[in-house]
């Protein structure tokens, strides 16, 4: 990518391993139980397929495509599906898979949306979270790697539909996006 990464933050080995360790915690807990893994497009596509391979247990996986929209890249919590699941989830088991939560207002939404639809239990594991991002308090089981504040790319996150093919994440040097 040349010039246009201005850092590695999490690498590759470091996903992998924390991936592992995640599916390790998942499969202890849902043992014995159907465990619907629910991935949120697009960015969630590359954290749910490696946690999915990574399960000793059984699972069935659906996405939803869901868009919040507001002033420039800033979430106003306003949330519209673009593709809901294809699965029945009363009394089902489901795990929401994120990339990344940020503000948390999307994720809060969904949590909300899902849980009207009985589930016998609902649960969120990320790869990532931005503490300092809360807008909302969510309670996620798993996380993987709380970070900074900052734009990141990479491992399923993109910027303008660019770079979610890097196999670790990175900040992206202010000249690519005009910081």
């Amino acid at each position: 990518m040349g010039t246009e990464l201005e850092s590695v933050l999490v690498s590759k080995e470091q996903i992998d391993a924390k991936l592992a360790e995640m599916a390790a915690a998942v499969d202890a807990e849902y043992a014995g139980k159907d465990l619907l893994l629910v991935g949120v497009l697009k960015g969630a596509v590359m954290v749910m397929a490696d946690l999915a391979r990574a399960l000793s247990n059984p699972v069935t996986m659906d996405w939803m495509a869901v868009s919040s929209y507001g002033a420039g890249t800033q979430s106003s919590g306003v949330v519209r599906i673009l593709k809901d699941l294809d699965t029945d989830i009363q009394d089902k088991h489901v795990l929401i898979v994120e990339d990344i939560i940020d503000s948390g207002l999307t994720l809060s939404w969904l949590l909300s949306n899902l849980g009207s639809r009985g589930p016998a239990s609902l649960n969120v594991c990320t790869l990532l979270r931005k503490p300092d991002a809360a807008k909302v308090d969510i309670d996620v089981k798993w996380v993987g790697f709380d970070i900074p504040n900052e734009f990141v790319v990479g491992y399923g996150l993109d910027y303008a539909e660019k770079y979610r093919n890097l196999p670790f994440v990175g900040t992206l040097a202010p000249h690519v996006y005009g910081g």
